[in-house]
C-alpha cells in the first residue's frame, strides 16, 4: 500500500480508468465475437459487422485499443464478411 498521498490518489484513479477500459474492451470483444458467429452462420452479417466496427472505433477513440489495432481487426472482419457473402452466392 502506498504511503504518499499522490500515489494513493493515482491508485484510485487507475482503478477507475481500468474499470472504464474493461467495459469498452468487453463491448468490442463481444461485438466482434457476434460478428464472427454471424459470418459463420450467414445471417444478419452486415448489421453485426457494422456494430463490431462501431464498437472497435469507440474503443480506439477512448484509447482502450490502439487505432491501428482497431483498423486491423475491422479489416479482417470485413474481409471475412466479404468472403462469406462471395461464397454464399
Amino acid at each position: 500500500m502506498a504511503n504518499i498521498h499522490s500515489a494513493i490518489k493515482r491508485n484510485r484513479s487507475s482503478k477507475r480508468r481500468a474499470a472504464r477500459n474493461q467495459v469498452a474492451r468487453s463491448k468490442a470483444r463481444s461485438a466482434v465475437k457476434d460478428a464472427r458467429v454471424a459470418i459463420a452462420s450467414g445471417e444478419d452479417v452486415s448489421k453485426n459487422v457494422n456494430a463490431a466496427a462501431s464498437a472497435l472505433d469507440k474503443a480506439a477513440e477512448k484509447g482502450v485499443v490502439h487505432k491501428r489495432n482497431a483498423a486491423r481487426r475491422k479489416s479482417r472482419l470485413m474481409k471475412a464478411a466479404a468472403k462469406a457473402q462471395q461464397s454464399s452466392k
